[in-house]
């Protein structure tokens, strides 16, 4: 209604003493500044002017916006189904950190038997769920996907101007990526692209394995422990949460697992991690897969390290791809070290000999490749040069279907899996910094933030949290 709404005059009216100030804060800097330094002198207290009027000017049009609807829209209306009136309890204070500064309110709180306690303003505001604006939590997360959450919240209150301790900033992204691992995990949301969007409608899709260090339960019993003492010696009560505290870790360390999807020239791309197990990456990949339609793309192969558990993940879940390619890379690497196993590291037989076989894998097939290893293996040869060549071989036979390089170049398909590899880097560089340890659920709830940004989805999701 036009008469529920704030008007221009009004704001100006309630802001002229804050008009005076700031500009007598913004002539007073400049004024102060040392001359041939004026710039440098005066820019950082007109800086932190114009954030005190940006404050006042936003929490005076929302007091001026709950003056005008205080009357009808602030008192709940009775319900047939409800036995009870709503009673009012009373007016309490509340707060908000917006882009603008922190806000606070008081505002009026009703409750009922039924429905228990409501505060209409919180409501009207959309602060009932969340203390800290969309803004405030994307740039939260945008800082903390990059770096620890002690120098990200000191990075926030320089270049935003906005106070979150550490421990508060790591709830708040923790928090927020649970909320985007869940809105992708429900199929609330999802890559913006399809197969039909994409390159040649070429879809190419990789998975991966990287471990990840996680907090053990022995090392949480022993954080405990020193922070029992700490709070003892201080005479502080508690902050532990009440209930059964939660287990660590039954190891440093844990694999976590990723899948992605690109078309051949990068423009379009999409991952997702998960700290469960191949079954759970499985499912994942059948989900991801079904949101990008891949069925319908014109080309569709998976590039991938060759690991067991991986094939058999592609062969289940996504039976309708073209070709399964082993990385020639990793293919290399094998053979790098089959070479060092014959001729030692670094010589130029090694070097004449690992060219020589993947010069034959490359231009005539793996099964050229196994014909020529025959040869050596013909040589009766023990110890490690035996075992090396043999295991080289078993390598290759499990993977002949994968290693048909000139077929596949002939098609224009891709044989190196470097999109996936980076994919992995990138969504656990958070995690893998010095000293770090997480829980499983907290690393898992970063990684997919991190996989939004990565997948170039991250205004969107931002966008889709502001509007919902």
């Amino acid at each position: 209604m036009p008469d529920k709404k704030i008007t221009p005059q009004e704001l100006k009216d309630a802001l002229n003493a804050d008009i005076d100030r700031l500009v007598e804060q913004v002539a007073e800097a400049i004024n102060n500044a040392q001359p041939g330094n004026i710039i440098d002198d005066s820019e950082e207290p007109v800086r932190d002017a114009s954030a005190e009027f940006r404050q006042r000017l936003y929490q005076k049009a929302l007091n001026l916006l709950q003056d005008k609807r205080l009357q009808e829209d602030f008192s709940p209306s009775p319900e047939p189904s409800a036995p009870r009136r709503w009673r009012n309890k009373g007016r309490q204070k509340t707060s908000c950190l917006t882009v603008n500064g922190l806000l606070e309110f008081e505002r009026t709180i009703f409750w009922n038997r039924q429905r228990g306690s409501i505060a209409p303003l919180d409501a009207l505001l959309g602060i009932v769920q969340e203390r800290y604006s969309a803004g405030v939590r994307e740039m939260a997360c945008r800082l903390s996907l990059n770096e620890a959450f002690v120098p990200a919240g000191e990075n926030l209150a320089r270049t935003a101007q906005l106070s979150i301790s550490h421990s508060a900033l790591r709830e708040l992204v923790e928090r927020e990526g649970r909320r985007a691992e869940q809105s992708i995990r429900c199929q609330q949301y999802g890559p913006d692209w399809t197969s039909e969007d994409c390159t040649d409608q070429t879809v190419i899709t990789g998975a991966d394995g990287v471990m990840v260090p996680l907090v053990t339960d022995q090392q949480k019993k022993k954080r405990r422990a020193t922070e029992t003492a700490r709070q003892e010696g201080q005479v502080r009560k508690s902050t532990r949460k009440r209930g059964r505290p939660k287990s660590g870790s039954d190891g440093p360390y844990k694999e976590f697992k990723i899948v992605s999807f690109y078309d051949p020239d990068k423009s379009h791309k999409y991952a997702v991690g998960t700290s469960g197990n191949h079954h759970v990456l499985g499912r994942r990949m059948r989900c991801e897969a079904t949101k990008i339609q891949i069925g319908r793309a014109r080309v569709k192969y998976s590039v991938t390290d060759g690991a067991e558990w991986i094939a058999r993940q592609y062969n289940t879940q996504l039976p309708m791809l073209d070709e399964n390619i082993l990385d020639y890379y990793h293919l290399r690497d094998h053979v790098i070290a089959t070479s060092h196993a014959l001729y030692g590291e670094g010589t130029r037989k090694a070097q004449a000999w690992r060219e020589e076989m993947m010069g034959y894998v490359w231009n005539q097939g793996s099964l050229v490749m196994l014909d020529k290893l025959s040869n050596y293996l013909r040589c009766p040869r023990s110890g490690p040069k035996g075992e090396a060549l043999k295991s080289l071989r078993e390598y290759i036979v499990k993977r002949v279907d994968m290693t048909d390089y000139p077929t596949f170049r002939k098609l224009g398909y891709d044989c190196g899996a470097g999109p996936t590899e980076s994919f992995c880097g990138c969504l656990t560089k958070r995690l893998k910094g010095r000293g770090m340890r997480w829980d499983k659920d907290n690393a898992e709830a970063v990684m997919a933030l991190a996989g939004l940004y990565y997948s170039n989805l991250w205004t969107d999701y931002w966008n889709q949290q502001r509007a919902a």
